[in-house]
């Protein structure tokens, strides 16, 4: 963030809502949002019958999932209420999401299990140094004012860094996108793959 000038806030998480949804779209089979490679290190299920109550829960999951990634330009139009088992992570609307509600129930303890765990993860890198989150965004932002000759225009950017199975960035909201762990961590990947959100935003 530049004091007197054009300002920019990058908020980096592995967000414990963000990868208890992720857990649970691969638990129910669902395949949306079609670019966004699965997790890592959990089974996969038998792919469900593509009936009609498949594509409601998908529909009931994509509507949680856009919620929980960008809660502020998705609010719910009902009242939320906290689903059981899992704690203060999931929350869906009290109307029009009975299909999702009964389909997590059985995957409640395995899905807090690998959230808890892969953001405890990330905090551990973040901690020793490995993400150092200001100066990866500050290198990026100063190379490309360079390249464009002006000051970056204020923006936000929201990042969730995620243990996918694919290594890549992909947008997952207006201004959120998920990053791979792996090219996380490494510094001159990172640099060159979030050189491209950067120009679009800025």
């Amino acid at each position: 963030m530049n004091a007197g000038g054009p300002e920019w806030v990058v908020r980096e998480d592995a967000g414990r809502p963000v990868l208890l949804a992720l857990y649970l779209r691969h638990a129910l089979g669902i395949r949306a949002p079609d670019e966004l490679p699965a997790l890592r290190g959990i089974p996969t299920p038998t792919p469900p019958p593509p009936d009609d109550r498949h594509l409601r829960l998908e529909r009931e999951w994509r509507e949680y999932w856009a919620m929980t990634v960008e809660p502020q330009a998705h609010p719910s139009t009902v009242p939320l209420d906290l689903v059981d088992g899992f704690e203060t992570l999931l929350a869906l609307p009290v109307e029009g999401s009975d299909v999702l509600r009964a389909a997590v129930a059985p995957h409640a303890d395995a899905a807090l299990t690998y959230a808890h765990s892969a953001a405890e993860r990330y905090r551990h890198a973040s901690a020793s140094g490995t993400h150092s989150a200001y100066r990866a965004y500050a290198s990026a932002i100063a190379e490309y004012e360079r390249q464009v000759g002006r000051r970056a225009h204020s923006f936000e950017l929201n990042v969730q860094v995620l243990p996918l199975a694919q290594r890549g960035v992909w947008w997952i909201g207006s201004l959120t996108i998920a990053v791979t762990d792996g090219l996380r961590g490494d510094v001159a990947a990172f640099d060159a793959a979030i050189h491209p959100i950067i120009a679009e935003l800025a």
